[in-house]
């Protein structure tokens, strides 16, 4: 039983695999919008970062093994602490995620719970 609850709050994957999936999703979506015809002045700082996607990656890996539940504010909040602690180096990016500092962007999870 131990091993199971070892294996099951291990990491998934290599943060630089992590990282380089991100990375890879983030250029499609320059790609597309500058295929768009979108000026990148305008788009490129409402992008996340690569941590930040890949903290939403593994956020959204949690849910899916929820059952697909969106998670409460405390879950939410609990959920992004786990990733920073599976994850030491993608800290920054969860508090950051879990601040006040990034609400004009319309993909952040603070603004979409407000609405």
């Amino acid at each position: 039983m131990v091993a199971n609850d070892e294996q099951t709050r291990r990491p998934r994957a290599s943060l630089e695999l992590l990282r380089a999936e991100a990375a890879d999703e983030l250029s499609v979506l320059v790609t597309e919008r500058l295929r768009a015809g979108e000026d990148p002045w305008d788009f490129m700082e409402d992008l996340p970062s690569v941590d930040e996607l890949v903290v939403f990656m593994l956020r959204a890996e949690n849910i899916a093994e929820n059952g697909g539940a969106r998670p409460n504010a405390s879950r939410h909040y609990r959920v992004l602490r786990q990733i920073a602690l599976d994850y030491p180096p993608l800290t920054r990016a969860v508090w950051r995620l879990l601040g006040d500092a990034n609400t004009h962007r319309r993909w952040d999870a603070n603004v979409r719970a407000e609405a």
